[in-house]
């Protein structure tokens, strides 16, 4: 199938097409002779292994998360139940959580097994690392072009992915996946890399690694939607077809462990965690919190998640049709975030890809409207990185009785993206009014030329 990217108004084509499109070949060949850029970028990675090594020398608490990820692997080569307890027998006195994950997850984790607890630690936060400087760079290949008349700090690839990368260490949803050693970042980068890269070439693989995703964490399925509505369906298909093989798989593995995760374990979300604490930005807490869990709230939040789906649809399809395939995509990942019954904090790393399409746009202003952009900007960056979450009074029920003010920022993730959507609409809407008072004012003066041209017919 054949992808066209429509023309600006302009009728400039190239403004709509990714600046630097990612090459994994060049980038590693380019990264080769650049040995100052491979410091910078292997360095915390390797600390990160070297700092879980240290922590099993001298049995510190590393990893909470990723110590349930490898217990669920140790306990499916065990051949022992991943879902019948709310806790695995494998798992270290300080984790003690249940395995939430589908059977899926447990097969794909079994390389965490091989290793020690807080040795899985760092390595699964050294990917997570490389995953995010990866994600970085190809949010960076997916850009517009930049205008001619702004600011080219971020023009350089490699440079822009690193000074991206340290700054987002900062950023509350990257620390606390890297602290807790969970997987956000690297399932990210699989969408992003499908998506975004290899789909995007149209590629026989575009689909697979969403499907992958998926059958790790459920969530990521909705981009298959996203693939479909987008043109790409037959890479929707693919995705598909990956996820359930792949759950399948699992059947034949653990039919016991498989059939009770999609039977008991999935609908029960309070194994997860509860759904009212601070720490849940979605529209399901948000409802629940605000109306001290009454039993209509999930199924409202519900209905809001639906009717909110109807602009995102919009919204996708209206960027993809301008060629801007990564601002399209981020928006069914904060779709995605808001409708799902749990989202924790750690889950909104999509922030990150976010951030730097917003900041490729700061140039492409004119100074009177410029502090719209900046202050649009600095706001999302500040949100998350404030840590404003934590400075509110949480657990043991507390957020049931927050008072407006307190909802409001202990919301203030499931806000972030509502905001956007509404200044970006009313933005819209305004070029559109002004574009028709321009359309207008033509009129009238054609208008006026044709009565002065009547006056000199007619000799007057």
């Amino acid at each position: 199938m054949t992808r066209t990217v429509p023309a600006d108004a302009n009728g400039d084509v190239s403004a709509k097409r990714p600046q630097h499109r990612l090459s994994l070949r060049r980038s590693l060949a380019r990264l080769s002779v650049r040995p100052r850029s491979i410091l910078i970028l292997s360095v915390i990675p390797l600390v990160a292994i070297g700092f879980g090594i240290w922590g099993w020398q001298h049995e510190w608490v590393l990893g909470v998360d990723s110590a349930v990820y490898r217990a669920g692997a140790e306990t499916l080569l065990n051949g022992d139940p991943l879902y019948d307890a709310n806790t695995l027998p494998v798992e270290p006195w300080w984790a003690l959580l249940p395995f939430t994950y589908p059977p899926t997850a447990a097969l794909l984790f079994i390389p965490l097994a091989v290793v020690p607890t807080q040795v899985a630690w760092g390595l699964l936060t050294a990917v997570s690392l490389l995953a995010l400087a990866l994600c970085v760079r190809i949010a960076i290949g997916a850009l517009p072009k930049p205008s001619t008349d702004g600011p080219r700090w971020w023009a350089s690839p490699a440079r822009s992915t690193i000074a991206f990368f340290l700054v987002f260490l900062g950023l509350e949803p990257v620390w606390r996946t890297i602290f807790l050693g969970q997987i956000n970042i690297i399932l990210m980068a699989l969408v992003m890399l499908d998506i975004l890269v290899i789909g995007a070439r149209g590629s026989r693989w575009g689909g697979v690694l969403v499907g992958v995703a998926a059958a790790v964490k459920l969530t990521p399925i909705v981009f298959l939607g996203h693939l479909f509505i987008t043109g790409r369906r037959m890479d929707a298909v693919r995705g598909l077809i990956t996820f359930i093989v792949m759950q399948g798989l699992m059947f034949l593995i653990i039919p016991h462990d498989a059939a009770r995760y999609w039977t008991y374990t999935l609908p029960d979300t309070g194994r997860i965690g509860p759904v009212h604490w601070a720490g849940n930005q979605s529209l399901n807490a948000l409802m629940n919190r605000f109306t001290e869990l009454a039993p209509w709230a999930s199924k409202a939040a519900m209905g809001i998640g639906a009717l909110l789906a109807i602009p995102a649809i919009w919204l996708v399809l209206r960027f993809h049709r301008k060629g801007q395939a990564l601002a399209a995509m981020l928006v069914t990942a904060f779709w995605i975030l808001l409708i799902s019954p749990i989202s924790w904090t750690h889950h909104w790393v999509w922030v990150a890809p976010l951030v730097v399409l917003l900041v490729s746009r700061l140039p492409k202003t004119t100074p009177a409207t410029a502090w719209k952009r900046w202050l649009g900007t600095f706001g999302v960056f500040f949100v998350f990185i404030s840590c404003v979450l934590l400075i509110l009074p949480n657990g043991r029920n507390v957020e049931l009785h927050w008072k407006v003010w307190q909802n409001i920022l202990g919301s203030a993730y499931i806000f972030m993206p509502l905001v956007l959507a509404l200044a970006l609409a009313g933005r819209w809407w305004y070029l559109r009014r002004k574009r028709g008072a321009g359309n207008d004012a033509v009129g009238d003066d054609a208008v006026g030329d044709g009565d002065k041209h009547a006056e000199v017919a007619s000799g007057g």
